[in-house]
C-alpha cells in the first residue's frame, strides 16, 4: 500500500495530560482522508505535529516515506497547510503576502498568485490590504497560500470556517478538482459533517486523543441502512399506531416531532396513509440512507471511546 502520510504510536502529552495518545493514521496517495472529531478530541494537535510546528512526546510520522525530524525541510516545502485561523502581515496587500509567502517558500513561479487568487474568486482584490479583508476572504486567502507552491499534500483544519454555503460549495468543488486533476493528496477536518461526507475517501474518528475508526467511505455505505423518517408533533400518538395498526417494532423517536422506522416491510405510502386516517397531521415523511453524521454519533456513543 503507498502510503503519503503515516503516523506510529503518535502521542503528545501537555503537563502530564495525554492530548494525543498513541495514534496510528494511514494516508494513502491521492486520497481525500476527512478528520472528524469533537472539539478537543486532538485532530489540530495531530495536524500541528504533522506540520512540524510541536513536536511528538512520543511515536513517529513518516511522510512520503520519510521520518519528519527536525530538519525535514525538503518534506515541508512539499506539504501546504492551513492550521486553524490563518495569519497574514495586515497591512499587506493579498498579493504581497503571497508573494512573500512564495519567497520563503523558494517558489518563484509569479503566475501562479493571479491563478490561485482566480481559484479562490479572490481575483480582482490584489492591491487591497489584509486589513480591509472579510472572515470568508481571508479563509480563501488562507487556501491560496497553501496551495500557491503545487504541494503534494495539503492540509487544511477547518478551512471553511466563515464561509457562506455559496463559498462553501466553492471550496468543496476547489477540493476535489485539486485532488481529482492535480493529485493532491488532502487531509481535511470539519464540524460540518455533511461537507466530509461529499468528498472523503476515507475517514479518521478522533475522540479523547484516540483514533477509535479508521475507515473508507465506501465501507460506511454499505453498512448503513435506508429508513423512514417521519416528522410529526404527534410522535406519540403514530407510535403507539405505527406499534399497534401497522405492527412495526423497529422504529426510534428521536425527538419530540421526529420518528425514524427501520423495519420497511410497509411501505411509506401505506404508512402514510394509515396515519393521516387515525388523525396524524404528517409534516413530512421520507426514504433516507444513513448519513455519516449518524454513523460518527453511532462510534462516539458505542463504548469505542475508551478502548
Amino acid at each position: 500500500m503507498n502510503y503519503i502520510l503515516r503516523t506510529i504510536n503518535l502521542t503528545k502529552t501537555f503537563k502530564e495530560k495525554q492530548a494525543v495518545s498513541n495514534v496510528n493514521m494511514n494516508i494513502k496517495k491521492g486520497e481525500i482522508y476527512g478528520f472528524l472529531g469533537p472539539n478537543g478530541a486532538g485532530k489540530t494537535t495531530i495536524m500541528k505535529m504533522i506540520t512540524n510546528l510541536i513536536k511528538p512526546t512520543l511515536g513517529e510520522i513518516e511522510i512520503f516515506g520519510d521520518k519528519l525530524t527536525n530538519k525535514s525541510y525538503e518534506i515541508l516545502k512539499r506539504m501546504g497547510a492551513i492550521i486553524e485561523y490563518p495569519v497574514f502581515y495586515d497591512k499587506l496587500t493579498t498579493r504581497e503576502n503571497l508573494e512573500l509567502h512564495c519567497e520563503y517558500m523558494g517558489y518563484y513561479d509569479k503566475n501562479q498568485i493571479d491563478k490561485v487568487l482566480n481559484m479562490v474568486n479572490l481575483n480582482g482584490i490584489n492591491g487591497k490590504a489584509v486589513k480591509d479583508l472579510s472572515l470568508g476572504m481571508k479563509q480563501r486567502l488562507g487556501i491560496a497560500r497553501a496551495i500557491i507552491t503545487k504541494p503534494q499534500l495539503l492540509i487544511l483544519d477547518e478551512p471553511i470556517n466563515g464561509l457562506d454555503p455559496i463559498g462553501i460549495k466553492e471550496v468543496r468543488n476547489l477540493l476535489k478538482m485539486l485532488n481529482e486533476e492535480y493529485g493532491i493528496t488532502i487531509l481535511i477536518s470539519s464540524h460540518i459533517l455533511g461537507e466530509i461526507e461529499q468528498i472523503a475517501d476515507t475517514i479518521g474518528v478522533l475522540n479523547n486523543g484516540r483514533l477509535i475508526e479508521e475507515v473508507t467511505m465506501d465501507s460506511i455505505r454499505q453498512l448503513n441502512t435506508d429508513y423512514i423518517e417521519i416528522i410529526t408533533r404527534d410522535c406519540t400518538t403514530a407510535a403507539y399506531i405505527l406499534e399497534n395498526t401497522l405492527n412495526i417494532s423497529n422504529f426510534k423517536i428521536i425527538d419530540n416531532n421526529l420518528i425514524r422506522i427501520y423495519d420497511l416491510k410497509v411501505s411509506q405510502s401505506d404508512i402514510s396513509k394509515t396515519l393521516i386516517l387515525k388523525g396524524v397531521n404528517i409534516e413530512a415523511i421520507n426514504k433516507k440512507n444513513s448519513s455519516l453524521e449518524d454513523h460518527f454519533l453511532k462510534i462516539l456513543n458505542g463504548g469505542g471511546i475508551n478502548a
